[in-house]
Protein backbone atom coordinates (compact mmCIF):
# COMPACT_ATOMS: atom_id res chain seq x y z
CA UNK A 1 0.00 0.00 0.00
CA UNK A 2 1.34 3.10 -1.04
CA UNK A 3 1.69 6.25 1.49
CA UNK A 4 1.16 10.01 0.25
CA UNK A 5 3.25 12.77 0.81
CA UNK A 6 3.82 15.90 -0.16
CA UNK A 7 6.59 18.47 -0.76
CA UNK A 8 6.26 22.08 -1.27
CA UNK A 9 9.29 24.24 -2.32
CA UNK A 10 8.67 27.28 -0.86
CA UNK A 11 11.84 28.55 -2.47
CA UNK A 12 10.48 27.95 -5.72
CA UNK A 13 7.02 29.23 -4.78
CA UNK A 14 5.47 32.73 -6.14
CA UNK A 15 2.54 33.49 -4.38
CA UNK A 16 0.41 33.11 -7.51
CA UNK A 17 -2.41 31.32 -5.51
CA UNK A 18 -3.12 29.17 -8.18
CA UNK A 19 -3.28 26.49 -6.69
CA UNK A 20 -5.74 27.84 -4.39
CA UNK A 21 -7.74 28.82 -7.20
CA UNK A 22 -7.44 25.42 -8.48
CA UNK A 23 -8.40 23.92 -5.06
CA UNK A 24 -11.66 25.99 -5.29
CA UNK A 25 -13.05 24.64 -8.70
CA UNK A 26 -11.97 20.86 -8.25
CA UNK A 27 -13.37 20.54 -4.68
CA UNK A 28 -16.32 23.53 -5.21
CA UNK A 29 -15.17 25.68 -1.94
CA UNK A 30 -16.38 28.89 -1.01
CA UNK A 31 -14.40 31.81 0.23
CA UNK A 32 -15.67 31.02 3.48
CA UNK A 33 -14.14 27.03 3.59
CA UNK A 34 -11.18 27.15 1.15
CA UNK A 35 -8.99 23.32 1.55
CA UNK A 36 -5.65 25.68 0.53
CA UNK A 37 -4.61 28.98 1.79
CA UNK A 38 -1.63 31.06 0.74
CA UNK A 39 -0.22 32.87 3.99
CA UNK A 40 2.88 35.98 2.94
CA UNK A 41 4.99 37.09 5.67
CA UNK A 42 8.41 38.72 5.91
CA UNK A 43 11.43 36.93 6.88
CA UNK A 44 14.82 38.65 7.71
CA UNK A 45 15.23 42.34 9.35
CA UNK A 46 15.30 45.74 7.76
CA UNK A 47 16.80 46.74 5.18
CA UNK A 48 17.50 42.41 3.81
CA UNK A 49 14.14 40.98 4.36
CA UNK A 50 12.36 38.89 2.31
CA UNK A 51 8.58 37.86 1.14
CA UNK A 52 8.07 34.08 1.94
CA UNK A 53 4.66 32.20 0.93
CA UNK A 54 3.54 29.27 2.24
CA UNK A 55 0.88 27.12 0.98
CA UNK A 56 -1.38 25.58 3.79
CA UNK A 57 -3.75 22.95 3.28
CA UNK A 58 -4.60 19.43 5.44
CA UNK A 59 -1.28 18.20 6.79
CA UNK A 60 -2.48 15.05 6.70
CA UNK A 61 -1.30 13.75 9.85
CA UNK A 62 0.10 10.52 10.68
CA UNK A 63 -1.43 10.71 14.48
CA UNK A 64 -4.00 13.79 13.21
CA UNK A 65 -5.22 15.63 16.22
CA UNK A 66 -8.85 16.50 14.64
CA UNK A 67 -9.29 12.71 14.27
CA UNK A 68 -8.72 11.97 18.11
CA UNK A 69 -11.14 14.77 19.08
CA UNK A 70 -13.40 13.99 17.02
CA UNK A 71 -13.53 10.21 18.49
CA UNK A 72 -13.36 11.70 22.11
CA UNK A 73 -17.11 13.21 21.76
CA UNK A 74 -18.27 10.32 19.94
CA UNK A 75 -18.96 11.32 15.95
CA UNK A 76 -16.38 9.17 14.76
CA UNK A 77 -16.80 11.36 11.50
CA UNK A 78 -12.94 11.41 10.60
CA UNK A 79 -11.08 8.48 9.47
CA UNK A 80 -7.34 8.14 8.06
CA UNK A 81 -7.06 5.93 5.10
CA UNK A 82 -4.25 3.05 4.80
CA UNK A 83 -2.79 5.25 2.40
CA UNK A 84 -2.51 8.19 4.73
CA UNK A 85 -5.43 10.82 3.85
CA UNK A 86 -7.36 11.99 6.09
CA UNK A 87 -11.34 12.12 5.62
CA UNK A 88 -14.43 13.98 7.07
CA UNK A 89 -17.94 11.90 7.03
CA UNK A 90 -20.39 14.64 6.37
CA UNK A 91 -22.68 12.72 7.04
CA UNK A 92 -21.53 12.05 10.64
CA UNK A 93 -20.33 15.26 11.46
CA UNK A 94 -22.32 16.83 14.07
CA UNK A 95 -20.65 20.26 13.79
CA UNK A 96 -19.31 20.49 17.11
CA UNK A 97 -16.11 21.92 15.51
CA UNK A 98 -13.72 20.35 18.25
CA UNK A 99 -11.32 19.33 15.06
CA UNK A 100 -11.48 23.39 14.16
CA UNK A 101 -10.53 23.77 17.48
CA UNK A 102 -7.55 21.12 18.43
CA UNK A 103 -5.85 21.40 14.95
CA UNK A 104 -2.55 22.57 15.51
CA UNK A 105 -2.97 24.15 11.38
CA UNK A 106 -6.13 25.84 11.34
CA UNK A 107 -7.53 23.18 8.77
CA UNK A 108 -10.45 22.07 9.47
CA UNK A 109 -12.89 24.84 8.07
CA UNK A 110 -16.74 24.95 9.45
CA UNK A 111 -19.40 25.30 6.79
CA UNK A 112 -22.74 27.09 8.02
CA UNK A 113 -24.28 27.28 4.76
CA UNK A 114 -23.57 25.43 1.42
CA UNK A 115 -23.42 28.29 -1.10
CA UNK A 116 -22.11 28.47 -4.76
CA UNK A 117 -19.19 28.20 -6.18
CA UNK A 118 -19.32 31.48 -7.88
CA UNK A 119 -21.70 33.97 -5.65
CA UNK A 120 -24.54 35.33 -7.10
CA UNK A 121 -25.36 32.30 -9.81
CA UNK A 122 -27.78 29.54 -9.33
CA UNK A 123 -24.11 26.75 -9.16
CA UNK A 124 -21.64 25.47 -12.05
CA UNK A 125 -23.73 22.42 -13.79
CA UNK A 126 -21.77 20.17 -11.81
CA UNK A 127 -23.32 21.58 -8.26
CA UNK A 128 -26.78 21.49 -9.93
CA UNK A 129 -26.48 17.35 -10.27
CA UNK A 130 -27.72 14.81 -7.86
CA UNK A 131 -25.40 13.99 -4.80
CA UNK A 132 -25.53 10.01 -5.55
CA UNK A 133 -23.26 11.62 -8.70
CA UNK A 134 -20.55 12.85 -6.90
CA UNK A 135 -17.96 11.80 -4.89
CA UNK A 136 -18.75 11.22 -1.23
CA UNK A 137 -15.96 14.58 -0.67
CA UNK A 138 -18.38 16.90 -2.83
CA UNK A 139 -21.70 15.70 -0.69
CA UNK A 140 -21.17 18.45 1.04
CA UNK A 141 -23.43 19.55 4.13
CA UNK A 142 -24.55 22.49 5.71
CA UNK A 143 -23.23 22.95 9.77
CA UNK A 144 -20.48 20.09 9.10
CA UNK A 145 -16.20 20.91 8.83
CA UNK A 146 -14.59 20.09 5.63
CA UNK A 147 -10.91 20.07 4.59
CA UNK A 148 -8.48 18.92 2.02
CA UNK A 149 -8.58 15.08 1.32
CA UNK A 150 -5.80 15.23 -1.14
CA UNK A 151 -8.09 14.91 -4.16
CA UNK A 152 -9.47 11.39 -2.95
CA UNK A 153 -11.76 11.29 -6.25
CA UNK A 154 -8.39 10.98 -8.28
CA UNK A 155 -6.72 8.70 -5.89
CA UNK A 156 -9.58 6.35 -6.20
CA UNK A 157 -10.05 6.99 -9.69
CA UNK A 158 -6.42 5.57 -9.98
CA UNK A 159 -7.38 3.06 -8.27
CA UNK A 160 -9.98 1.69 -10.04
CA UNK A 161 -8.48 2.02 -13.52
CA UNK A 162 -5.31 -0.09 -11.34
CA UNK A 163 -3.04 3.17 -12.63
CA UNK A 164 -1.81 3.74 -9.15
CA UNK A 165 1.82 4.00 -10.01
CA UNK A 166 1.02 7.03 -11.94
CA UNK A 167 -0.22 8.72 -9.31
CA UNK A 168 1.91 12.16 -8.66
CA UNK A 169 2.61 12.02 -12.45
CA UNK A 170 -0.68 11.78 -14.56
CA UNK A 171 -2.55 14.84 -14.16
CA UNK A 172 -5.62 12.68 -13.74
CA UNK A 173 -4.57 10.99 -10.97
CA UNK A 174 -2.38 13.46 -9.02
CA UNK A 175 -4.16 16.69 -6.81
CA UNK A 176 -5.06 19.63 -8.75
CA UNK A 177 -2.92 21.73 -6.43
CA UNK A 178 0.16 20.32 -7.38
CA UNK A 179 -0.98 20.01 -11.31
CA UNK A 180 -1.24 23.30 -12.09
CA UNK A 181 1.79 25.37 -9.94
CA UNK A 182 3.47 26.87 -13.15
CA UNK A 183 6.88 26.64 -11.23
CA UNK A 184 6.54 23.51 -10.23
CA UNK A 185 6.64 24.06 -6.31
CA UNK A 186 4.39 21.03 -5.25
CA UNK A 187 5.31 17.63 -5.66
CA UNK A 188 2.96 14.44 -4.86
CA UNK A 189 3.28 10.85 -4.67
CA UNK A 190 4.21 8.13 -2.59
CA UNK A 191 7.11 8.27 0.39
CA UNK A 192 7.21 4.71 0.52
CA UNK A 193 8.42 4.12 -2.96
CA UNK A 194 12.28 5.30 -2.86
CA UNK A 195 11.94 6.19 -6.98
CA UNK A 196 9.01 8.25 -6.57
CA UNK A 197 9.75 11.99 -7.19
CA UNK A 198 8.58 13.25 -4.12
CA UNK A 199 10.96 10.59 -2.25
CA UNK A 200 14.33 12.22 -4.41
CA UNK A 201 12.56 15.34 -3.04
CA UNK A 202 12.46 14.10 0.53
CA UNK A 203 15.99 13.09 0.34
CA UNK A 204 17.98 15.26 -1.73
CA UNK A 205 17.07 18.60 -0.04
CA UNK A 206 16.48 19.47 3.37
CA UNK A 207 12.63 19.28 4.02
CA UNK A 208 11.02 20.37 7.44
CA UNK A 209 7.29 19.70 8.68
CA UNK A 210 5.41 22.48 10.24
CA UNK A 211 5.14 22.71 14.40
CA UNK A 212 6.13 18.83 14.45
CA UNK A 213 6.50 19.25 18.45
CA UNK A 214 2.85 19.08 18.62
CA UNK A 215 3.41 15.18 17.74
CA UNK A 216 1.13 14.93 15.07
CA UNK A 217 3.48 13.46 12.41
CA UNK A 218 2.54 15.85 9.36
CA UNK A 219 2.52 14.67 6.15
CA UNK A 220 3.41 17.66 4.00
CA UNK A 221 6.88 18.97 4.11
CA UNK A 222 8.53 22.27 3.27
CA UNK A 223 11.69 23.13 1.47
CA UNK A 224 12.55 26.46 3.31
CA UNK A 225 13.88 29.45 1.69
CA UNK A 226 17.84 29.81 2.10
CA UNK A 227 18.19 31.81 5.92
CA UNK A 228 14.86 31.39 6.96
CA UNK A 229 14.04 29.94 10.46
CA UNK A 230 11.66 27.01 11.42
CA UNK A 231 10.44 29.13 13.96
CA UNK A 232 9.24 31.59 11.48
CA UNK A 233 7.04 29.26 9.40
CA UNK A 234 5.59 28.17 13.16
CA UNK A 235 3.92 31.56 13.45
CA UNK A 236 1.38 30.30 11.22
Amino acid sequence: MAKFARVIDTKSCMGCQSCVSACMVENHCTSGTLWNTMLEFESGKYPKTKKIFLTMGCMHCDKPACMAACKKVGANAISKKEDGAVLIDYNKCIGCRECEAVCPYGVPRYNEEVTPLYPGTKGTEYESISDKYRHSTHRKRANTAEKCTFCRHKIEQAEKDGKTDEIGDNPEYTPTCDVVCPVRARTFGDIDNPDSKVSKKLESKKAVQIKKEFGTGPQVHYLLEEGVELETYGRT
